[in-house]
């Protein structure tokens, strides 16, 4: 119920982005110098929270922790969070992709996005520490991203 909220919640603010017939007049602006950059990246932002969320949030604790848990009920509170995910990241590849980006650049934007949220999640929440491994992994991320945008 919680997930069919949000997603009705995420679906109606998201109104203001496209018309009646599901066509985003923000891309057609971005052509005339705005863009709909902010709010793809807003979106894929918050949505990788949420799923880096229900990727990782029953290892906190360390193995023995983790393995206390009830198999069903991680799985259903990880739908639950991957669910609200999905409501954030489909309208942000829609507003990107009709801003001009192609499937290609949001993946590799997403990707970027994805192993910063990990990093800080990684962090904080599981107490690990980040070594040069991390930073190296970054920085072929953030290139790939640059490639992806090169030219564009």
């Amino acid at each position: 119920m919680l997930q069919v909220a949000l997603c009705c919640a995420t679906s109606r603010s998201m109104n203001r982005f496209h018309d009646r017939t599901g066509n985003f007049p923000l891309a057609a602006g971005a052509r005339q110098g705005k863009t709909a950059a902010m709010p793809t990246l807003i979106l894929l932002t918050l949505s990788n929270i949420f799923m880096t969320a229900a990727w990782y949030w029953h290892l906190k604790g360390g193995p023995e922790v983790a393995n206390a848990r009830p198999m069903g009920w991680v799985i259903l509170i990880s739908w639950l969070l991957a669910g609200v995910e999905y409501c954030l990241a489909v309208p942000a590849n829609r507003i990107g992709f009709a801003d001009g980006w192609s499937a290609g650049q949001l993946k590799v934007a997403q990707e970027a996005i994805a192993l910063t949220v990990f990093g800080i999640f990684m962090v904080t929440v599981l107490g690990e520490a980040l070594s040069w491994r991390h930073a190296a992994a970054f920085a072929c991320i953030m290139a790939a991203a640059g490639f992806m945008f090169v030219g564009k």
